[in-house]
């Protein structure tokens, strides 16, 4: 609270008969803001008393208090505490009427005066909150208002949603008994994520705290599908069963479900109980698009499964070595690890069998063994190639013809002087490695 000082300067007329009270330090009083009905505490403190008297005086400067004697009568004035430095009165079961500036007066030449400001506070009404809409669906507007009536002064209204502040617009109005009434309008739109969300009214007052009233909102949306693989855990194979189950959930909950097949008719033997759908011995020709529809008053929602049947698994063995006479080939085939990608670059969509995390991924043997047999064959036959290439055009040749020509003084002497002459010239020989 804060405190009033007042002083009291003496103004005397030139018959000196008038005493005009102005500020003093020597005494004090507090200013009070008190609810209405509840009590207030009015002190008046004197810091150097000369045994003068003090006296309360009410907003209409009648005394209620001097010295310790109560002239007024009204019994709601009790005396606290009385001493030559303090007079202290409560005030219980205050109201409007008791708004309005105290006088505390000490009683000495000239007199000292002290003023108290009595502020009533009231409280305001329940918050009420009033809704546009009772129910709701998903992305629709809504509007709600709080109202706080009959408060001094004037409340603030706060809106929360959850946890988190709505901005909302406040209106005020003074009614004809000098109170407020404050009115603030929410608008706003709501999804599924909002059914049962509280929205909370919180009304500041100085008067009161924790004070709020709330609504949950109550919102309406279509089914949210979701199909689940019950079998089997990994790919779906020629000759497997397949079952599947559809997951709906709504407000309001649907009440059935239906499967169908895009484009196709649905497989004659498939069974279908309620949300489950069950198909034996699968073949190729039941892939396709399988969908889980689901709705309810406010709408339609849908799931898709693709079903993609692969091979049934083959044990084929693979060549890994293949040997010759003259070249051994040594082939190693290596399987990539499953942590590794070996899908093809064009992912399928969600819920497709050929999509499964995990699931063994199988190669074709036959396939394989062949590849390798067709490298080995080509790898012999150009061996044989280069080996014949190189025999023709690799190889040393030998001649011994004329020996001794070198030392003859002419071509005739040195036919002559040949070693065997003509005559031995069937003795040439030739070498061929």
């Amino acid at each position: 609270m804060a405190t009033v000082e007042v002083v009291l300067i003496t103004y005397r007329s030139q018959k000196g008969a008038a005493q005009i009270p102005v500020v003093s330090q020597n005494l004090v009083t507090d200013n009070i803001s008190v609810v209405e009905g509840e009590m207030a505490i009015i002190s008046c403190r004197v810091k150097n008393n000369d045994d003068s008297v003090i006296q309360l005086l009410n907003p209409n400067r009648q005394t209620i208090y001097f010295k310790d004697m109560r002239p007024l009568k009204d019994a709601r004035f009790q005396l606290v505490n009385f001493s030559d430095n303090e007079l202290r009165v409560s005030l219980s079961n205050v109201s409007l009427t008791d708004e309005g500036r105290y006088v505390c007066q000490l009683y000495t030449d000239p007199p000292q005066e002290a003023y108290a400001d009595i502020t009533v506070l009231v409280p305001p009404g329940n918050p009420i909150i009033e809704a546009r809409d009772e129910i709701l669906s998903e992305g629709n507007e809504t509007e709600m208002t709080c109202t706080a009536m009959s408060s001094k002064p004037a409340a603030t209204i706060r809106w929360m949603k959850g946890d988190k502040e709505l901005p909302g617009k406040p209106k005020v109005e003074l009614t004809y008994d000098k109170m407020y009434t404050v009115t603030s309008r929410l608008t706003l739109t709501v999804g599924r994520e909002d059914d049962g969300v509280p929205i909370i009214c919180i009304v500041d007052h100085p008067a009161v705290k924790d004070f709020q009233a709330q609504k949950y909102l109550e919102v309406q949306y279509k089914p949210e599908v979701k199909i689940m693989v019950e079998f089997p855990p990994g790919l779906t194979r020629e000759g497997e069963n397949l079952e599947l189950t559809c997951h709906a959930k709504g407000k309001p909950q649907p009440q059935y479900v239906n499967w169908v097949k895009v484009d196709d008719d649905v497989p004659s033997h498939a069974v279908i109980t309620g949300k489950d759908l069950y198909i034996e011995n699968l073949n190729k020709s039941y892939n396709g698009t399988y969908r889980c529809v689901a709705s309810n008053s406010v709408g339609e929602s849908f799931d898709d499964y693709i079903l993609y049947v692969y091979d049934a698994p083959t044990t084929t063995p693979i060549p890994t070595t293949a040997t010759t006479s003259t070249t051994t080939i040594i082939t190693t085939i290596s399987y990539p690890k499953a942590s590794q990608d070996t899908s093809p670059s064009t992912e399928p969509a969600a819920h497709d069998s050929r999509a499964g995390e995990g699931a063994p991924r199988t190669v074709d043997h036959a396939v394989i063994g062949g590849v390798v047999a067709v490298v080995v064959f080509a790898m012999l036959c150009l061996l044989i190639v280069l080996g014949r290439y190189f025999a023709r055009h690799k190889g040393t040749y030998f001649t011994h013809e004329a020996k001794g020509a070198d030392d003859a003084a002419d071509a005739d002497t040195a036919i002559i002087n040949a070693e065997g002459g003509h005559s031995n010239s069937d003795e040439k020989k030739e070498y061929y490695i």
